[in-house]
Order: structure tokens, then sequence, then C-alpha cells
């Protein structure tokens, strides 16, 4: 077998007519993207958008060439990692196939030398003219344009199989986390064959660093966020690739916590607030995790902005209790649950703290007493407007945050009650045959949050696992994680919702929740 020679891939004026008497009329409203936030409808529109966002032009495109043939590919610059673009597949050390698929006749097969992370295509039982090429995407297989027909080669006479050169799957230089996928032709067809995308092994050698690096494909270097989910999921997703980092070490990713703070920090009202103290919360929470693993305290000062934010939204309405979003129209358990947690994992950071604690202490008082913890110990949504539980979903989060909570409360005061009460609480969530239909954790819903739910919950579960000397929760998560791994993975280790698959689709929300639960279950 002889390899190819390569050749270097690839947009009426309208009349108003006034009211009788003058009125304020709002502009247009502009077109809804991750940056939107039309949840409350209570908010003006002012809060609904951010006048500071990340540039939309830097976001990314959702296509990509059909790889049909029909036209020349665009210039592909070379990538040089440990090696070159065009690299002779015979040097590879070893050689895994991931898939081949069938095109007429003929296979089509996806190589790697995990090694050196380079990948070729091969094209057999080939006969001239049959035609063989990889393309490389690094944005989880969105699109590919200038990774299109790499090393894109026709055989020549004489040979029963033919293969592309190597090509690097990742760009380090440039941060880019790759995939690439086979294609092939057969000579005079139209018809064309490709396999699923895939990578080598590198930063993916287990469940919980393939998990992470799927989800960083999904990264985007230009805003600092994460493609296909929105603001408040981003700041899990960075919470989940800052976890990852602490727990198996791999610290490839680490530039994404500076890159997120220093490209938003400006956005909404600054500080990572806007106008939903859950939202406020999250960053926070994150920015409290990226404290943890870097020390570097421009993190903790803005997670204790955000906390007295929010402290400026609790009030004696109910008794008591953190307003969900600056309406002030509806006080639910996750913005409640979110203001203890982060409150005592502040007093646990800063020495010689009672402020912040004594915030958790209270906020924890007031959500114990406030009803939405039902007769079930499982947390409810939120409080009607008459204070009562509105029975509305045990969502999954709403029963892992106090978990959370709970578990850094116990840390800063000692008091094993606090334990005790997330205990009872766990036991009810992991029993629940309606939270763990067949023994798998689902939130029946979807949309831009409902994805996020899980991994949230795998957390704080994972939080009150490691506080207990038994650690009672640890055959429930690896469960959880076995499931997902075997019924709800593509090859590529991307994750659908349902973790008891089977898998369909994936985007950020759902990739953050499984290197949730990976990092949860170890």
């Amino acid at each position: 077998m002889l390899n190819a020679v390569v050749l270097t891939s690839l947009v009426l004026s309208l009349v108003v007519v006034p009211p009788p008497e003058p009125a304020a009329v709002p502009p247009p409203a502009a077109a809804c993207d991750n940056y939107c936030d039309t949840r409350d409808p209570a908010l003006p529109r002012s809060a609904q958008r951010s006048a500071t966002r990340p540039d939309a032009t830097s976001t990314r495109s959702t296509g990509g060439p059909s790889s049909s043939g029909q036209s020349p590919p665009s210039a592909q610059a070379a990538i040089c990692n440990k090696y070159c673009d065009a690299r002779d597949p015979g040097l590879a050390p070893a050689d895994r196939v991931t898939q081949t698929t069938t095109v007429g006749a003929k296979q089509v097969s996806m190589h790697f030398d995990d090694t050196d992370a380079m990948g070729w295509a091969r094209i057999t039982p080939a006969a001239q003219g049959d035609e063989v090429w990889l393309d490389r995407s690094f944005d989880a297989g969105v699109s590919w344009g200038s990774g299109s027909k790499l090393g894109d080669t026709t055989t020549p006479a004489g040979f029963g199989d033919w293969r592309t050169m190597m090509f690097n799957v990742d760009d380090w230089a440039n941060l880019g986390v790759g995939l690439l996928r086979a294609c092939g032709r057969p000579s005079g067809s139209t018809a064309i064959g490709c396999t699923a995308w895939y990578r080598t092994t590198w930063n993916a050698g287990n469940r919980r660093t393939a998990a992470a690096t799927a989800l960083m494909e999904r990264y985007n270097r230009g805003n600092g966020l994460f493609d296909t989910t929105g603001w408040w999921n981003s700041a899990n997703a960075l919470t989940a690739i800052i976890d990852n980092a602490r727990l198996t070490g791999m610290s490839s990713y680490r530039y994404a916590i500076a890159k997120t703070y220093d490209l938003n920090r400006t956005a909404w009202d600054g500080n990572f607030i806007n106008a939903y103290n859950d939202d406020v919360a999250w960053w926070g929470l994150a920015w409290i995790a990226a404290y943890d693993l870097t020390g570097d305290s421009r993190y903790l000062n803005t997670a204790r902005a955000d906390a007295d934010h929010m402290q400026l939204y609790w009030d004696s309405v109910c008794g008591g209790g953190v307003w969900w979003s600056s309406s002030r129209t509806y006080k639910n358990a996750i913005t409640n649950g979110l203001y203890v947690q982060i409150n005592a994992a502040l007093h646990n950071r800063i020495g010689g703290d009672t402020v912040y604690l004594q915030r958790a202490r209270t906020g924890w008082t007031w959500f114990q007493n406030s009803g939405m913890i039902n007769g079930s110990n499982l947390v409810n949504d939120g409080l009607t407007s008459g204070c009562a539980n509105n029975n509305q979903t045990t969502w999954s989060y709403n029963q892992g945050v106090p978990l959370a909570a709970l578990t850094e409360l116990n840390r800063a005061t000692g008091d094993s009650a606090f334990l005790t009460k997330a205990r009872t609480m766990a036991n009810a969530s992991t029993g629940s045959g309606s939270l763990n239909p067949g023994g798998i954790l689902f939130d029946n819903g979807g949309g831009g949050d409902v994805p996020s739910f899980k991994g949230v919950y795998a957390r704080g579960l994972a939080a009150l696992n490691g506080a207990l000397s038994d650690h009672p929760y640890t055959a429930y998560l690896q469960r959880q994680a076995d499931s997902a791994y075997s019924r709800d993975r593509s090859g590529a280790d991307s994750y659908d919702q349902p973790w008891a698959g089977p898998f369909k689709i994936s985007d950020g929300a759902r990739q953050h929740s499984a290197v949730d639960l990976m990092n949860a279950a170890g």
C-alpha cells in the first residue's frame, strides 16, 4: 500500500401612526440569541438583553459544507502539533480503527494514531479513481468549512486499497479542540460515505477527560462561552470544566477560566450580574471554583459582589427569602438554595468572616421553614403569591443544590445536623421513583434550561457524598454514569439528556451535565 499524494484542503418603509395621546414606544426587539432572556415577562426589555454582551460576530457557523466534492475545497493551512499535517501513516506506532462505513461496494474507515494525536482515512477494496479524504471540525461537528476534504486523494491504477496522509485532530497553538471523520466516493459515482466524527484519546483517555474534551469542543474562544447553550448554562459548563481539571489533573483547558472572565466580566450589569438572581449565583459559584483551583483573588472578589447583589433582594415577603428576579414576582427554591450555598462557600474561604455565615444560616432557616420542602422531603419549585408551596415540579437541581449548600454549612460550622438533614433529603431524591424511573435520574422537560439540571444534581450529591464517612451515594452515582456512558453517548463522547438513552443529540447543557456526572462518579 502506498501513501497518497496530499492535496491541501479546503445579506418598505413603515409608517407609524401615533396614538391619540403621546406614549413611549419601546424599540423593536432584537433577534433573540443565547443572550436574550425572556423567562420573566414582568421584566422590562432592557433587562432581557445586555448592551455590553460579547460580540455576536464571534459566534460560529451553524453549518458546514456537504463535502460533496462538486467544488474544490478552500485552502487549509497546515496544523503542526507534535508533527505537522500530512504525515505518513506508515510512521504511526499504532493503528486504531474507530468506524468503517459502506458506500457502494467500498469500505471507508477512520484510523487513529493515538500516540501522536493524528488520524487518516482509508478506502478498500480500492479501484482506480476511488476518492478518499478527511473532514476536520473544531466545533463538535457543527461545521468544517476550513477543514473540508483534507488530504483528498484518488486511487491510482493497480492498488487494492488507498489512504490519505495523517492529519492532526486538534490545533494546539490556537486552542482548537477537534474531531475527524473519514469520507470516500467510489469512482464514477456521486454517492459519498462518511463515518461519524471521532477523535484520538489525547485529552480523552478516560470517561471524565473524554467528556470534558467533548464539552470544550463547544467552547467559543471568541466570546468565552459555550456554543449551543445560554448564559447561566455556560456558568455551569465552566464549573464542570474547572472541577474536571481539579479532579483529573488535566490542565489543558484551564485557559478557559481567565478567557471567560476577561471577555464577560463587563457583560450585563458587570461582575456577571443580570436580572436573575439564580444566574448571578451560578456565576458566583463558578468563580469560587475558579478561585479554589487558581488562587486568583479576583475570582473570589467577583463571587462576593454576586452574593452581595443577591442580598439586595432579600426582604420580609413570605417571612424572608430572595426574589428570583429583579421584577420581585417569585420566590423559588433554586434561587434560595443557591443563596445559602454561595454565602456558606464564601464564609469558608474568607478568614474571619461573620457576615456571609449569618446570611447562609438565616437563608437555610427560612428555606427549611418556607414550605417548599414537601412531605416526601423533595423540593418543589417555589412559592405561590400566598407564600404556600406551589406544588410545581420537583426538578432534580432543586434537590441537588440544597445538598451542596448544607455540606458547605456543615464545613462552616461543624454542626452535623446539616449533614443529617442533607442525608434525609438525598435519600428521598435518590430513592424517588418519579425522579429515577428505572433507577436512572430523569427530568421530563426540554428547552434551554432543563438539560443542565441533572448535572447540578450530581454535583451537589457528590459534594455530600464526599463529606459523609460512609459515602452512601457512590453506587448511585456510578450507576448513573455507567448508564450514560453505555446508553447515552456518541462515538465522540458527546451525551444527550436522558442518561438511560438513547443518544440522539447533544449540546453544551447536555454535555456539561455529563461532565458533572463523570466528575461525581469518579
